[in-house]
């Protein structure tokens, strides 16, 4: 491999901005063999791996990039499948910048080691060599219902299938996957080549999924326990209901929330001209909101052939988007309106969307996130001509499961309350975790919150 600067991680090869703007292909194309041997080689494989305890699975790093680095990828791949059902996903997905990248040694003279991307390599080499995942415990004659099959639902059927148990999944969409199917988009997150084998891996540890099965209308969790027999339940429901700002005009015809516009794309593929789900992205959209969910309809509404504005209240410091995400989005040409507020929501007399009224921010003091207070510039407001609203502004958990389930407790969100530690509920072997818990949150604490919870349902249904 030759000598190389170890203070630099190996840059990954993507698609060029301009050509990657006008197509859903993905935009990283990942390392090859001979350029994660390298990378790997940058390990410094430290006693004390502070790149775990950044890993909200806790993946033996060190061990997994080691294999890697002696070109041993099965042996690497599984490593990661001992603590992880989706790397594939979460080499593509996780903020590793902010967890295991954020604390890696290597870090702190130069760049971190690229983790994300071997995990992403080594998963994608495990895929396309059929390395299938093992079951080695013996099979338990307990039953547990998994309510979503979303991040945290996928993560503790599989962890519950690994220890023995009998695993049925209820997902309320016709398609397995969550979020990972309906929120995060092709370019980011393939369905057929990464989500859909990820799944099916999954199943061949003997998950069962049934599709189509709303939990609260088909049958209640009260009821999977008391006539379907099933010692334990986890809800991983997730957070699908948007939130909206309450201005003048949201009902403008225009306007979507992020959750619909990004679900009628991903899932109901309106970008593929074959499938008859269309959706009408105007000629200039206003994406309001900073999250990674704003830079997904933003860079979505841009392949579909709009001008894309994002506007934000507060300054680039505070995008709570992944740096890489906000980095690709530029690139491609979507311009940020910083310290801006929307006032209104402007239409014709036809209801169709015209523009969007702003007003200029300032950060004042912190509140109570720590985050500096965005306050209005008096006599600042201007107007944004588009004929594309979008609001990603986050969203919080449907209430028909907490609202169907006895003795199940929620906080004012509508949020499930559960002890952090096991994942538990007010209610008897009901456990929950994820976006159902949190409201709206990144897919790899989801799944965390899943592997806390299987390790606390296999305690509690084994009398330990």
């Amino acid at each position: 491999m030759g000598e190389f600067d170890v203070k630099v991680r190996v840059p990954v090869r993507e698609q060029e901005p301009e050509v990657r703007a006008k197509n859903f292909d993905e935009v990283c194309l990942g390392y090859n063999k001979e350029e994660a041997m390298q990378e790997a080689s940058r390990c410094l494989n430290c006693k004390k791996p502070f790149c775990v305890e950044g890993c909200p699975v806790s993946i033996n790093i060190p061990g997994f990039i080691e294999k890697v680095k002696d070109g041993d990828f099965e042996a690497a791949s599984r490593i990661i499948a001992e603590s992880s059902s989706l790397p594939a996903v979460c080499g593509r997905v996780c903020p590793q910048e902010s967890q295991c990248e954020g604390v890696c040694v290597r870090g702190r003279m130069g760049d971190p080691v690229s983790i994300g991307k071997l995990e992403r390599f080594t998963a994608d080499w495990a895929r396309e060599n059929n390395i299938k995942p093992r079951v080695n415990a013996e099979r338990k004659n307990k039953k547990v219902a998994v309510v979503g099959s979303g991040p945290s639902g996928l993560t503790c059927a599989g962890d519950l299938a690994k220890a023995g148990y009998d695993v049925t999944i209820y997902e309320a969409l016709h398609k397995a996957g969550g979020v990972l199917v309906y929120g995060i988009p092709e370019f980011r997150l393939p369905k057929e080549k990464v989500v859909e084998p990820e799944i099916e891996n999954v199943k061949a540890l003997g998950v069962k999924i049934n599709t189509d099965y709303i939990i609260g209308k088909s049958k209640t969790v009260d009821e999977l326990i008391e006539d379907e027999g099933f010692d334990a339940v986890f809800i991983g429901s997730g957070a699908g209901l948007p939130m909206f700002m309450g201005i003048p005009g949201e009902q403008a015809l225009g306007v979507y929330s992020a959750n619909e516009f990004l679900t009628r794309n991903n899932l109901m593929k309106a970008y593929l001209d074959n499938y008859d789900t269309p959706i009408n992205c105007g000629k200039k959209t206003v994406v309001v909101g900073g999250g990674n969910v704003a830079m997904d309809a933003a860079r979505t509404a841009l392949r579909l052939g709009s001008e894309v504005h994002i506007v934000y209240r507060r300054s680039e410091k505070e995008l709570p988007a992944r740096a890489e995400e906000v980095h690709h989005a530029k690139e491609e040409g979507i311009q940020f309106d910083l310290l801006t507020n929307p006032k209104e929501i402007l239409s014709d007399e036809n209801g169709n969307v015209t523009g969007i009224r702003v007003i200029r921010m300032e950060l004042g003091e912190p509140d109570e996130s720590g985050r500096r207070k965005p306050v209005e510039v008096a006599g600042s407001e201007y107007e944004i001509e588009c004929d594309t609203v979008i609001m990603a502004l986050g969203t919080s958990p449907n209430p028909l499961i907490s609202s169907t389930t006895k003795g199940l407790e929620v906080n004012k969100r509508k949020c499930i309350v559960v002890e952090e530690e096991t994942g538990a509920t007010s209610r008897e072997g009901v456990y929950a975790g994820g976006d159902a818990v949190t409201g709206a949150a990144t897919v790899i604490l989801a799944m965390g919150a899943g592997k806390t919870a299987a390790k606390s349902i296999d305690e509690y249904l084994s009398g330990k």
